[in-house]
């Protein structure tokens, strides 16, 4: 499983956070890594410099064997938060593309 990691202006993509990306993506879809290519993690701050509550937004793009790419999205205070509720609904919606696959056979 390839996972590519991209921010917006806003965001100093640093080595800290490319490292904390990759551990909680890998650690999400640990149990379901061999049917997953790549992924695609993008951070953005929608209120740019000027702060807010929930202005950090996390969007991941799983892409599946055999499927449609599975996009979701979160959005929260902090970018380790982000990521977090990101990781946590890919790694629900990935098993569930995996059910219906399994499913159809």
């Amino acid at each position: 499983m390839h996972i590519e990691f991209s921010t917006d202006n806003h965001i100093r993509g640093t080595e800290a956070l490319a490292a904390h990306v990759q551990s909680v993506v890998a650690h999400a879809l640990n149990h379901v890594s061999t049917h997953v290519t790549r992924v695609e993690v993008h951070l953005s701050d929608t209120n740019g410099g000027k702060g807010g509550p929930q202005d950090k937004h996390c969007t991941m793009e799983a892409r599946v064997e055999g499927r449609q790419p599975t996009v979701v999205s979160d959005e929260a205070a902090t970018l380790e938060d982000a990521v977090t509720g990101a990781a946590g609904k890919l790694k629900r919606a990935v098993t569930t593309v995996l059910g219906r696959m399994q499913d159809q056979r």
